[in-house]
């Protein structure tokens, strides 16, 4: 198959703002956006408001975070929290896919030629990351203080004076884009616009780059991100410096190399595991690697020539939106029965799992929460 026909749709946001919520144009552009979702798992969001210089700031900052000696990065660590605000140093994170069953058997069905890099080693992920919410405080007494608590601040004089500035400016981007987005797939799966943004609402929503040590972990086909999935909501990413991902498609079960349009101003939106849990499998939730690959050396040379007084890091530029911890998490009748009605053939990915959609059983999102964070090692 071509890489052409392997290109994700592209949503244009800018439509959406601009023309009536009833116009056709509007209407039609909106049913794309959902049904990327459902068939891929994933799209391209273009979005005028969204700044490169802010990307490329953004950028910037993290990598002279990360570039400190590990002490000082112990610092901002949070494991008492479950890792949910500050930093998470490498090696901490396992890849749920190395002993999930269910994921198992996903890799197992695809072609040899389109199966992630192995990740039966069960070893954690070699990558960092860094949570900064970027979530209201909801106005009433949460049952999950962890998953809603306070931001950590970096302590170093070169990062602080400038950190909560640039971390909210990039991240609100990041939010309105996800959110306007959110209402797009509401009215494209045939609900009320504000149907996901209000369950939303109150979520403890994470400006959550991650961070790969490219001098320390540059050889081909090292894995910095093992197969997974996301747990939250949407999961929505800026432009990165270095490619290394890729997206399996629903609908094909191929491996996407992620490539943004070589100039504009593009975002990349992924399914996570509480869209999945909502829609009653219409959407899941979608799997992806980050790995260093040729075109990430060939990029780390790049740098070495064009930048060489920076750090050989590989930032992610990466928000999670998630639905409010204290909601209730069940599938809305209307998608569960088209999840249903959806034909065998019509799905690659995630085919021999049995005829029947497997079922979400209704919890708070907190709980959803938990659970996903244990198997990944982050919370006890």
């Amino acid at each position: 198959m071509s890489e052409s026909m392997l290109s994700l749709p592209v949503i244009d946001l800018d439509l959406f703002r601009s023309e009536p919520q009833e116009s056709e144009t509007v209407v039609q552009e909106c049913k794309k956006a959902a049904d990327a979702l459902i068939a891929f798992g994933a799209l391209l969001l273009h979005d005028s408001r969204v700044s490169e210089d802010d990307n490329h700031t953004f950028l910037d900052l993290l990598e002279d975070y990360f570039d400190q000696p590990i002490s000082d990065l112990k610092k901002d660590e949070r494991p008492d929290l479950g890792y949910q605000v500050g930093v998470t140093l490498e090696n901490t994170e396992k890849p749920k896919c190395a002993v999930d069953e269910p994921c198992l058997n996903v890799i197992a069905r695809l072609a040899p030629e389109e199966r992630p890099l192995d990740i039966t080693g069960h070893t954690p992920d070699p990558k960092c990351r860094f949570f900064w919410k970027m979530g209201d405080k909801p106005p009433y007494k949460t049952a999950y203080p962890a998953l809603n608590a306070p931001n950590v601040v970096p302590e170093a004089p070169q990062l602080n004076g400038r950190w909560i500035a640039n971390m909210e400016k990039w991240g609100q981007s990041m939010k309105n884009a996800v959110e306007d987005l959110a209402d797009m797939a509401s009215i494209g799966l045939g609900l009320p616009r504000e149907t996901f943004r209000e369950a939303g609402k109150y979520g403890p929503h994470l400006l959550a780059p991650t961070a790969s040590d490219l001098v320390k972990y540059n050889k081909k086909d090292t894995i910095l991100a093992g197969f997974h999935t996301d747990l939250n909501f949407l999961t929505i990413h800026g432009r990165s410096r270095y490619p290394g991902l890729h997206i399996w498609a629903r609908n094909t079960g191929k491996r996407i190399p992620v490539k943004f349009p070589p100039a504009g101003r593009y975002l990349l939106v992924q399914a996570g595991k509480q869209l999945e849990h909502l829609s009653g499998g219409l959407v899941r939730a979608g799997y992806h690697e980050v790995v260093v690959n040729e075109a990430t050396l060939q990029t780390i040379e790049k740098r070495k020539v064009e930048q060489p007084k920076r750090p050989l890091i590989r930032i992610s530029s990466t928000f999670f939106w998630h639905l409010s911890s204290d909601y209730d998490l069940a599938p809305i009748p209307s998608l569960s029965s088209r999840a249903q009605a959806i034909r065998p053939d019509q799905i690659n990915l995630d085919k021999g799992e049995g005829d029947e959609v497997p079922s979400y059983e209704p919890m708070k999102v907190g709980q959803q929460v938990q659970n996903e964070l244990r198997h990944i090692a982050l919370m006890a």
